[in-house]
């Protein structure tokens, strides 16, 4: 079947000498996995290869046969130009963060439109922006909305929060947050991407990424700890 729609690039992974397997978050068709044949050797090598960088939007033309086996492209074509995601040192640290958290999180091949919308919007936002120091909790935050164990809020004021129901509790058990990392959960929940981004001293966002990566971990089968993550605390501290 012969499908237009468009798609954010979650990894690409070399395969032999010339080729690479693209896995894409795509608006019509949820996750796909691409196969591009010789995108190391043509001499618009490089051009294909920009296409591909970590959360990249792009409109494609591709042919699914949703089979379970790779996909091929047809056409590609960038859908939102990044001005700076890729060429600023800290933007593209966390994009790279992002995509692996993506790349553990979004599991099932099927649509969910409100989720590439989000996507889209955040990410655009991010490019026009210069003050970013809390978008990846936000956006992670976010992010649980759509996959389904956002916070339970509706008892926001209990002084611990329980990781693996997703509720705030009067009780400490073996999986509460402490008061003091309730108390930072509590503020990252009220919290929009254009709010005042020194809210949090950085030791105060590195307990908060922990208790992020640790939430997901607990809700997602089979998730791991992004290997950019120790690159991500660098550009941080």
């Amino acid at each position: 079947m012969l499908v237009k729609t468009k798609a954010i690039v979650i990894s690409s992974l070399k395969f032999q000498e010339k080729s690479l397997i693209v896995k894409c978050f795509t608006l019509s068709s949820g996750l796909k996995s691409y196969f591009v044949r010789d995108a190391f050797s043509s001499r618009k090598a490089s051009q294909k290869i920009a296409y591909f960088q970590p959360l990249s939007i792009l409109e494609i033309e591709a042919v699914h046969k949703n089979k379970g086996t790779l996909e091929n492209f047809k056409e590609i074509k960038t859908a939102v130009p990044f001005q700076s995601i890729h060429t600023d040192l800290v933007k593209s640290t966390m994009v790279m963060f992002l995509s692996e958290m993506l790349h553990y999180s979004i599991q099932e091949e099927e649509k969910n439109e409100s989720l590439f919308v989000f996507l889209e919007t955040a990410l655009t936002w991010l490019d026009h922006h210069e003050e970013i120091s809390n978008f990846h909790l936000i956006l992670l935050l976010e992010i649980t909305k759509y996959l389904g164990f956002y916070p339970d809020v509706s008892e926001i004021d209990l002084p611990h929060f329980e990781m693996n129901d997703g509720v705030f509790t009067l009780f400490s058990g073996g999986n509460t947050l402490s008061e003091h990392e309730t108390n930072l959960l509590r503020k990252l929940l009220d919290l929009k991407f254009d709010n005042d981004q020194k809210v949090f001293h950085v030791v105060e966002r590195q307990m908060l990424l922990k208790i992020i990566i640790d939430y997901y971990s607990f809700h997602l089968d089979g998730f791991k700890k992004p290997k950019s993550l120790e690159i991500l605390k660098e550009i941080f501290s």
